[in-house]
């Protein structure tokens, strides 16, 4: 039987970082780095500059994964990109990297949509195509430019996000990496976290920045990010003991504590990056995982779980031995 595992991270965070006071400055914004640090934990996070894309940030951090797996850009048999920021309408930003990555094998590739859980439906996806035995060596994506759809207005939602991108290269193996994966969605919580716009000849219609109610979006991700941890766990037939390191979605320092405590997890067990990044929507835990493999924190043989939540409303995990 064939499985899936992970054979290689990279990222990308886009310019220097931006500090929450040289924010405020820049926008006019009523708030203080004392209000932003306190609800949210996020100090700095990574604007992308003009002309810079999302297919940009991804091209960097699969150069980086794909120099971490040891393999070449035209070994990658499929390409999937988690973002809700594409360069275009279409082609997708996954044929856009495809391009740029000088893959010419004829590899599928197609973005995916899940907002903040995008990575780990992508991953999911990915997966099922090794298992299936029609893939041999994936190339996975989350990537952002978030700060083109924020109201700069709007001290509630616009100090929350970055820009940025992560990449895993899923490899076919003989024993398990992907342990267990569990992806849901309920379209009924679509108003909660969204950005309800669109183009029609050639005009925007409807709203086309981010709108969110920020309290529900909190109590529903802290909800169900306990439940579909606790759903992969039994699925792998483990205990929460057994996890070395948890991967939530990077949204706010506050949901990552909410859910480490319903789980019954040390906080010394979370990878903490949101407050170097800002919430970075699909490109959030792969650059939280990069990191933290970079830094020697999470090493071969690890019990990772990864969990996110985002609008539509989506939400999934992923465990894995790393």
């Amino acid at each position: 039987m064939m499985y899936a595992r992970i054979a290689g991270t990279g990222s990308f965070l886009p310019g220097p970082p931006v500090g929450n006071e040289a924010l405020i400055a820049a926008h006019g914004l009523d708030s203080t780095d004392e209000w932003i640090v306190e609800r949210t934990g996020i100090q700095t996070r990574h604007i992308a500059g003009p002309g810079v894309n999302s297919s940009d940030l991804a091209l960097e951090a699969a150069r980086r994964a794909l120099a971490a797996a040891g393999c070449a850009a035209e070994d990658i048999d499929l390409v999937i990109v988690a973002t809700s920021t594409p360069d275009y309408i279409f082609p997708s930003t996954a044929t856009l990297l495809q391009d740029k990555l000088g893959i010419r094998n004829g590899a599928a590739a197609f973005d995916v949509q899940a907002v903040c859980s995008g990575f780990v439906y992508a991953l999911g996806v990915a997966e099922k195509f090794i298992r299936a035995g029609s893939t041999r060596r994936a190339l996975v994506v989350g990537a952002e430019v978030f700060s083109r759809i924020l109201d700069w207005k709007d001290r509630g939602t616009c100090v929350l996000f970055g820009d940025g991108a992560g990449a895993v290269v899923l490899d076919a193996a003989g024993e398990p990496g992907i342990l267990a994966s569990a992806l849901h969605a309920d379209g009924s919580y679509n108003k909660i976290l969204a950005v309800p716009g669109h183009l029609a000849c050639g005009q925007p219609t409807g709203d086309p920045l981010l709108r969110m109610d920020g309290q529900a979006v909190f109590k529903f991700a802290v909800k169900v990010l306990a439940e579909v941890a606790h759903e992969v766990i039994a699925a792998a037939a483990m205990t929460r003991d057994q996890i070395d390191w948890l991967i939530p979605h990077q949204a706010n320092v506050r949901i990552i504590q909410a859910t480490a405590k319903k789980l019954g997890l040390p906080e010394g067990k979370c990878i903490l990056k949101v407050h170097a990044h800002g919430n970075t929507s699909a490109a959030s835990i792969p650059l939280a995982l990069d990191e933290a493999v970079r830094e020697g924190s999470i090493r071969r043989g690890d019990t990772v779980l990864l969990e996110g939540v985002g609008g539509g409303f989506t939400w999934g995990a992923t465990l894995l031995r790393y």
